[in-house]
């Protein structure tokens, strides 16, 4: 049996290795653009290598893009675009649960950036009980008619297209009438408004959806499995911020890579050991999750991930808080000072906002706990699908979502 696996292990690294040497022998990425060369990726089956032929991938096992990406940064290519964040979201759904016209048309362009996406999921009354939903797609012909409001819409000021899940049936429970649409962000009925942050910057939006038409074709899966396909995305969703994905990261970097700076500009009389101790503690717990991530993709040889993402998920949010407060208070009163608060629109996404300063992103990081699901909703993941816990009691499950009381 393990030599069974270790052969097809070995026929799959060989295989993309191949695939490899063949795309650089005729593509040089430091001589082509940035859309050229990912296209010519997409083409030789090394974008998502899970994925089936001519949609991205060799079908073979999603710890060899690691391999893939490893190898294309040695060659020059430049590595993916931070704005290009939810594409890790949007190609897995489409490949899981599109029809071969959604793969056909949206996968290259989405891979390429050409297309950019955002998600559209949280609404002002379904956040954390995100099946509570209340936007609308009324069926008219062949297209549907959208209204509602969604909100904490990370990018959407710069997205083409938009994941969209709504309600098409509220005569039965919250989790079965939904359905799941890709949503084309320029076209009318949908609008755009800022979220200022709290560190100046409208990273996040609301969105309001109009009398938004949507042709039946960009409905992804069937109608009234939104719920089933919305998972998909999730789950590749705490995997991306919390486990990433591409070249592996080196020991020591990341937000902690502060610290051991910080530390290293201070003078002997400054060096404190009970700072010392509070930094090395971070460090370890750094060093574990970075490995960990590393066994955990390995490992997997599945298209998407399971609920063990939300691991990753909680411990990398709460880990971040906790360095980012630590290297403000290294800095002492310094800490306190040198952050624009200026309303702006950012062009580019940012996880952990370090690298606009340790200020921003001691504030940018309260967001990490929230977004992609609270840390307490993740809570309630693990104790019930990891540990098999006990629920929570869930009284409206069975009831039908028009019947449930709202305020």
């Amino acid at each position: 049996m393990t030599e069974t696996l270790n052969n097809e292990a070995s026929v799959e690294e060989a295989k993309v290795t191949n695939a490899l040497e063949i795309l650089l022998a005729s593509n040089d990425p430091k001589e082509m653009t940035y859309e050229e060369f990912r296209g010519a990726q997409f083409d030789h089956g090394l974008a998502w290598v899970q994925f089936d032929a001519g949609a991205g991938g060799l079908e073979v096992s999603p710890s060899l893009q690691r391999q893939v990406e490893g190898r294309l940064r040695e060659a020059g290519a430049k590595p993916m675009h931070p704005a290009m964040f939810f594409m890790h979201l949007a190609g897995p759904t489409i490949h899981t649960h599109g029809d071969a016209a959604n793969k056909k048309r949206f996968l290259r362009p989405m891979f390429t950036g050409e297309q950019r996406w955002c998600q559209l999921f949280s609404e002002p009354g379904a956040g954390s009980d995100f099946a509570g939903l209340a936007t609308r797609a009324i069926a008219d012909g062949e297209e549907w008619v959208v209204n509602g409001q969604k909100v904490w819409n990370t990018i959407a000021h710069l997205a083409d297209w938009g994941m969209l899940v709504t309600r098409t049936n509220p005569e039965v429970p919250k989790h079965r009438g939904l359905t799941y649409f890709a949503v084309d962000m320029r076209s009318d009925g949908v609008e755009v408004r800022p979220l200022r942050q709290i560190t100046g910057e409208a990273e996040f939006n609301e969105v309001y959806l109009t009398d938004a038409k949507i042709p039946d074709s960009n409905r992804i899966g069937d109608v009234g499995d939104g719920w089933r396909v919305s998972l998909t995305t999730l789950m590749n969703e705490r995997n991306a911020i919390g486990v990433g994905s591409g070249v592996p990261p080196k020991a020591g970097s990341g937000p902690v890579s502060l610290l051991t700076k910080l530390w290293s500009e201070k003078s002997e009389e400054d060096r404190d050991p009970v700072t010392l101790d509070t930094m090395m503690k971070l460090y370890v717990r750094s060093e574990a999750q970075r490995l960990t991530n590393m066994r955990a993709s390995a490992n997997s040889r599945k298209g998407n991930p399971g609920p063990e993402m939300s691991i990753a998920k909680l411990a990398f949010a709460e880990l971040n808080k906790d360095v980012l407060s630590t290297a403000v208070d290294m800095m002492g009163m310094l800490g306190q000072i040198g952050l624009d608060y200026t309303f702006r629109r950012p062009e580019d996404l940012s996880v952990d906002g370090s690298e606009s300063g340790i200020q921003h992103g001691f504030l940018r990081v309260r967001a990490n706990s929230i977004e992609g699901g609270t840390s307490e909703i993740m809570r309630n993941i693990l104790g019930e699908q990891v540990l098999g816990l006990p629920g929570e009691p869930r009284v409206d499950k069975d009831v039908a979502w028009i019947e449930v009381p709202r305020n």
